[in-house]
């Protein structure tokens, strides 16, 4: 079975989700797409980290999924993130995932349960039985306690016609050359922000970074900065952006961006739902320094 992926590549950030007090705010949510079409990204995660997923019910983030496809008209490719901690709702949202029409799924690794390789491979083989949308790993062992390895990369590109890369949210370079040298075409995101321009110059395809809800121009720059082999704007681009790239994680992710976003004037409140909270008062500080050294502000 052979997938058109020539467009699941360059930027493609992981949207957050707006809420209006507790409830999440649908139209909002529907502007964030339009605004991300409007300043040049190449294509939108939906339900990524950034969104809070964990914070939302399986059908929020169906609901999410649907107005993201509704909004974005196919003008540009929609990844559609479906994992959780349970095989029975990582089911339920990668079947909808596909059945709405996501251009490529996105399945983290079960976390907190901290399985065996050996489940893994399972685990993503049984999500994905009788589903032939192109998917991804999502590999944030930061997060979900589990790492995955070369050899189960392997077995699931043998097992899995439709499997075709991962997002790969931790510092390892290493892993990101192996998995390029060993499989022609796998397609490679950039999970972490500071990785960004070294990780793509190895050959990651593309970004799917918090930081693209705040300037999704300069990311799509930076990724044909280095699809047009020009290193110097490519390292210009990662050198302007390093501060705000750092500033992501000055609290857990997405509080920062969220607070930026409403300081921009691109969301109207930077809520959150329990355990997440919004940034404190020396955190405003602080972010707002950033926003103004980088000339956002």
């Amino acid at each position: 079975m052979t997938y058109d992926l020539t467009k699941i590549k360059g930027s493609i950030p992981p949207i957050i989700t707006p809420f209006n007090g507790n409830e999440v705010d649908y139209d909002a949510y529907a502007r964030l797409v339009e605004f991300q079409i409007s300043h040049g990204s190449h294509g939108i995660l939906v339900n990524g980290t950034t969104a809070e997923p964990s914070t939302l019910t399986a059908e929020e983030r169906n609901k999410i999924v649907d107005i993201a496809i509704d909004a974005n008209n196919s003008r540009l490719p929609i990844i559609a993130a479906t994992g959780s901690q349970s095989l029975a709702e990582t089911k339920i949202l990668t079947r909808h995932g596909a059945d709405a029409g996501a251009d490529a799924l996105l399945i983290v690794t079960p976390y907190y349960i901290k399985p065996p390789q050996r489940g893994l491979v399972q685990y993503f083989l049984e999500v994905m039985d009788g589903i032939d949308t192109p998917w991804m790993i999502y590999h944030i062992p930061g997060r979900a306690s589990v790492s995955i390895t070369l050899e189960t990369v392997k077995q699931l590109k043998d097992k899995s016609p439709n499997f075709i890369g991962m997002k790969h949210a931790v510092n390892d370079l290493a892993f990101v050359s192996e998995c390029i040298d060993a499989f022609p075409n796998f397609h490679v995101f950039v999970g972490l922000e500071e990785l960004s321009f070294p990780e793509m110059a190895i050959g990651a395809v593309g970004l799917m970074n918090a930081v693209g809800n705040l300037r999704p121009d300069l990311l799509s720059e930076m990724c044909q900065a280095v699809w047009d082999n020009d290193l110097a704007k490519g390292k210009s681009i990662h050198q302007r952006l390093l501060e705000l790239n750092q500033s992501v994680f000055y609290d857990t992710n997405p509080i920062p961006i969220k607070y930026m976003m409403k300081r921009l004037g691109i969301i109207p409140e930077n809520h959150h739902r329990l355990p997440m909270m919004p940034a404190d008062k020396d955190l405003e500080k602080r972010l707002d320094g950033v926003l103004e050294r980088s000339g956002l502000m």
